[in-house]
Formats: structure tokens, C-alpha cells, sequence
């Protein structure tokens, strides 16, 4: 999967819009990702992504980086074997499509603030 452009409040993926928050999945995208406290990542936000038991996590925190991911939610992924990128929403579409080769990505945008 590619994301073709990221603005303020909309991804587009292989040619298809979405303007709510997701979770990008090698196969798929979850177009209803919802955080229990929207501006806060927590362990209970992340189920669907341990499931899928990926190599990395790019978290994007929103266009102004307004979401935060407490280093206990980054040493959770750790325990579960899975190396964290965080980084405002544009900068985290740039990593997501210059993953590594051989590597499962899967990556959780916030689109908005």
C-alpha cells in the first residue's frame, strides 16, 4: 500500500480518500481507529495492532503533533517486539512510504490537529 498525499484532516491510500483517523495495515485499512481519550494513546488502543504483530509502528500524532504517546505505550510495543517511530502526521507518511524492505509496517494516523 502507498498513501498518495496527506493535507490537514484527509489521507489518500492507492487512490482512495478517508477522513477519519486509521490504522494502515499491510493488506487493509481500518478507517474507524478511535482512541479511548482522543489526544491519547494508550496500550487499550492498540489491540487490532498487536494482532497483526507487526516488525514497526509509525504512530502519526496529527498535522501539529497534538496527540501524545506516553513512554508507557512505547514500552508496551516494545515488550511485544515492535520498534516505534512517532512523528507529526506529515513527517510519519514519508516514513511509512520509505519503509524498510522486508519488514511488516503498519502504521496509526491521527488526520487532524
Amino acid at each position: 500500500m502507498h498513501i498518495d498525499g496527506y493535507v490537514f484532516g484527509t489521507i489518500t491510500i492507492d487512490g482512495k480518500s478517508y477522513t477519519s483517523d486509521i490504522i494502515l495495515y499491510p493488506e487493509r485499512v481500518d478507517p474507524s481507529w478511535w482512541r479511548k481519550e482522543g489526544h491519547y494513546l494508550q496500550k487499550e488502543d492498540l489491540a487490532g495492532i498487536i494482532e497483526a504483530r507487526p516488525d514497526i509502528l509509525i504512530v502519526g500524532t496529527g498535522d501539529m503533533g497534538v496527540m501524545q504517546v506516553p513512554e508507557s505505550t512505547i514500552r508496551f510495543l516494545q515488550k511485544h517486539g515492535i520498534e516505534v517511530h512517532v512523528a507529526k502526521t506529515g513527517k510519519a507518511v514519508k516514513l511509512f512510504n520509505n519503509k524498510p524492505a522486508g519488514k511488516k509496517v503498519v502504521a496509526a494516523f491521527h488526520l487532524t490537529c
